[in-house]
């Protein structure tokens, strides 16, 4: 077989990798049921070993972390988070994934554009990095004091599992 079907061939699959996840990535967001649901729907598409990296929270490593340390946080700060994709795009294992995050916080609804860059390897996702200004989210978190106990709890949990972190290494 000439080198140039085989990459085709292997384009192609990548390519059918890449869909499938992102349609699993668009059905999680776009209703989830609570933490638990959420995290029952991620966690057959995350590697166990799986690299979480996001603005306001320490990198996290593993399923553990992403439903301790992202998922139950964020659906406290937000109990009705959900996402609608807008679009995406694939280079081999890479995919980027645009999308607006909405909710409820303190009562009032908010929104927030993200782009996050997923890498994969076996169909699985070995790391996420997600791209968004806080600033906006921050100043909405200050002018709503009932959102301040959630978030402060969020930002202590975050900063506990920093320090027990660094103790280890």
């Amino acid at each position: 077989m000439p080198s140039t079907t085989i990459a085709a061939t292997q384009s192609a699959n990548t390519s059918d990798v890449a869909e499938k996840w992102v349609a699993g990535f668009i059905e999680g967001w776009r209703a989830p049921h609570g933490p638990e649901a959420f995290a029952a729907h991620f966690r057959p598409m995350l590697a166990p070993d799986v690299r979480l990296i996001q603005p306001q929270l320490p990198e996290l490593i593993g399923i553990r972390a992403f439903e301790e340390q992202f998922v139950r946080p964020v659906f406290a700060l937000f109990p009705d988070i959900h996402g609608d994709v807008e679009r995406w795009a694939a280079n081999g294992d890479v995919i980027y994934i645009e999308m607006t995050l909405r909710g409820t916080l303190a009562d009032r609804p908010i929104s927030w554009r993200v782009c996050d860059r997923i890498t994969l390897s076996d169909g699985l996702a070995v790391e996420r990095e997600s791209y968004f200004d806080p600033g906006p989210l921050l100043a909405t978190v200050a002018r709503r004091p009932r959102a301040w106990p959630p978030f402060l709890r969020m930002q202590l949990r975050s900063l506990a599992n920093q320090l027990i972190t660094r103790r280890k290494s």
